[in-house]
């Protein structure tokens, strides 16, 4: 199931999937890439609560969000997504120092940047927060103005 929800970032794309988040997409939506999605359903519970939430967090009043997640990804990926949720609101971090907290070097913030940016669900899993060594914004899949954006709503 899905919905779509207005945000100050743009319509965001919610996808639910077994009772668990699965997906955030941000729009322009790209159909028939191969992900489920499953019909559109705006009242599902799960997908209200997560409308509900992102909401409260772009208003400035959520900063932890508690909802059931699903993304689906490699093991790897899955390691650096879980790090991910660990990076505190307002708080940032490198590529490098997500690579060093997963008892890896600095040579594999590389591969951190990669599963970084098959992140499926931006926002609530914080890739936005994930910054180049220097401190520089570097990538991101809703594109370098969204991530600044969230950024900033943070340091407010």
């Amino acid at each position: 199931m899905w919905t779509v929800m207005d945000s100050p970032i743009g319509d965001l794309r919610l996808v639910e999937r077994d009772g668990a988040i699965t997906q955030i997409e941000f729009s322009p939506f790209r159909d028939g890439d191969g992900r489920p999605r499953g019909e559109r359903d705006d009242a599902h519970p799960v997908l209200v609560e997560a409308a509900r939430q992102l909401t409260a967090y772009f208003a400035g009043e959520l900063t932890d969000f508690e909802l059931p997640l699903a993304p689906v990804g490699s093991d790897f990926q899955q390691r650096v997504w879980k790090e991910l949720r660990l990076i505190d609101y307002g708080q940032t971090a490198s590529y490098g120092e997500i690579a060093l907290r997963l008892g890896m070097t600095h040579a594999a913030s590389r591969a951190v940047g990669l599963a970084n940016g098959r992140n499926p669900i931006p926002v609530v899993i914080p890739c936005h927060r994930v910054l180049g060594a220097n401190g520089t914004l570097t990538g991101y899949a809703g594109g370098l103005p969204r991530k600044q954006q969230l950024l900033e709503l943070e340091q407010d």
